[in-house]
C-alpha cells in the first residue's frame, strides 16, 4: 500500500511534468494560465483519493495516474470559473488566474482544461474505462448544477438548510465521491464496494465543505489560502448565514439584513459585525456539530466496507487530515 504522502508526490510530479509540457504548445497564451493554475499547488485531494481507492485493489497505481491527473485538471478548471463568478482575487495565497491574466483568458483556458481532463482520462487502459467516463461525465454535469444553485441563491433570502446541503453535495461532494468510485471502477472492484466508497466520499465532502464555510469566517488567511470573510462580503448563502437568519432574534436578523442590503460599507467592519452576530446566535457551534456528524457517518461507511483495515488505513488517515484545517 502506498502512503498518502507517496501518492501526493506521484501526482504532484505528474502535474509538474504535464503542465510543463503544455507550455511547449501554441498558442502559449492559452496554455500559460493552465500551467499557472496547476502549479499553484494544493493538497491534490481528489487525485489522491482516486489513487487510494485504486490501490485498495491493485499494487501498481501507475496505470491510473492519467485518470487522477484528469480529475485534478477538471477540479482546477472549476476553480478558474468559480473565481470569476465569485470575483475572487486570491487563490492559494496567489492572484487568481483572471486577475493575473484576464477574465477572457481564464474562461478560455478553463474551457481547454475541461477537455484536457478527458484527454488524460482516456489514456487509462482499463476494461471498465467507459464506466469511469460515464461516471465522470455525470459528475461534471452535477458540479455545474451545484454552481447554478449557488448563483441562484445569491438573489434569495429564503434559502433553507436542506437546499444548501444539496447545493454543496453537487458543487463539492460529488467530485470527491467520483474520485473514489472511479478508482474502484478502474480497478474492477465490485459495484457494492465502489458504491460504498462513493457514499463515503459524499459524506466526507459535505463535512469538508461545511468546514470550509467555517474557515472562511473564522480561519486564518495564511493557512486557509484565501481572504477571510469573502463569503460575508459577497452575502453568500452559507450554512452560517442561513441558520443565523433562521434562528437569530428579531434584532439580530434586522442587523444582519441591514448589512446584507448595504452597498456602501467598510469590508472589515461588515466582516466583524456579521461574525459577531454569528457568535451570538451560536451558528459556529451548529456548523461544527454538522461537520462532525457527516465525518462520523463517512467513517462508519468506511468501517462497513468488507476489506482489511490495513487496506483502508491510508484513506482513513487522509479523511482525518482533510478535517484538520482549523485555523
Amino acid at each position: 500500500m502506498y502512503s498518502v504522502k507517496e501518492l501526493q508526490r506521484i501526482i504532484t510530479d505528474e502535474v509538474k511534468k504535464r503542465s510543463g509540457a503544455l507550455l511547449e504548445q501554441n498558442p502559449v497564451e492559452l496554455y500559460s494560465p493552465i500551467n499557472y493554475s496547476l502549479e499553484m499547488g494544493g493538497k491534490r485531494l481528489r487525485p489522491v483519493l482516486l489513487l487510494l481507492a485504486y490501490n485498495m485493489f491493485s499494487e501498481d497505481v501507475s496505470a491510473v495516474v492519467p485518470a487522477a491527473l484528469g480529475i485534478e485538471v477538471f477540479h482546477n478548471f472549476t476553480l478558474l470559473h468559480d473565481d470569476i463568478m465569485d470575483k475572487a482575487d486570491v487563490r492559494r495565497n496567489r492572484p487568481t488566474v483572471h486577475v493575473k491574466y484576464s477574465e477572457n483568458a481564464a474562461i478560455l483556458s478553463g474551457d481547454a482544461m475541461a477537455f484536457q481532463s478527458y484527454k488524460y482520462l482516456v489514456e487509462c487502459k482499463s476494461p471498465r474505462l467507459v464506466d469511469a467516463i460515464e461516471l465522470f461525465t455525470n459528475t461534471a454535469i452535477e458540479v455545474c448544477e451545484g454552481q447554478q444553485f449557488d448563483m441562484d441563491f445569491e438573489n434569495r433570502l429564503d434559502v433553507k438548510e436542506e437546499e444548501y446541503l444539496e447545493m454543496i453535495r453537487l458543487k463539492t461532494a460529488v467530485l470527491l465521491a467520483c474520485s473514489l468510485k472511479a478508482g474502484a471502477i478502474l480497478a474492477n472492484a465490485s459495484d457494492e464496494v465502489a458504491n460504498q466508497l462513493y457514499d463515503f466520499g459524499i459524506n466526507l465532502g459535505l463535512s469538508f465543505q461545511l468546514q470550509d464555510d467555517l474557515l472562511d469566517t473564522f480561519g486564518d488567511q495564511a493557512t486557509f489560502g484565501k481572504k477571510i470573510g469573502g463569503d460575508i462580503l459577497a452575502n453568500k448563502k452559507t450554512f452560517l448565514l442561513i441558520n443565523a437568519l433562521e434562528k437569530g432574534l428579531a434584532e439580530q436578523k434586522t442587523e444582519l439584513l441591514s448589512w446584507i442590503n448595504r452597498t456602501d460599507f467598510k469590508p472589515d467592519e461588515k466582516i466583524a459585525a456579521v461574525t459577531e452576530i454569528y457568535f451570538k446566535v451560536g451558528v459556529k457551534r451548529l456548523a461544527e456539530e454538522k461537520v462532525d456528524a457527516y465525518f462520523n457517518k463517512a467513517i462508519k461507511i468506511l468501517d462497513e466496507i468488507n476489506l482489511q483495515d490495513v487496506v483502508k488505513q491510508p484513506l482513513r488517515q487522509l479523511a482525518a487530515e482533510m478535517l484538520i484545517r482549523k485555523h
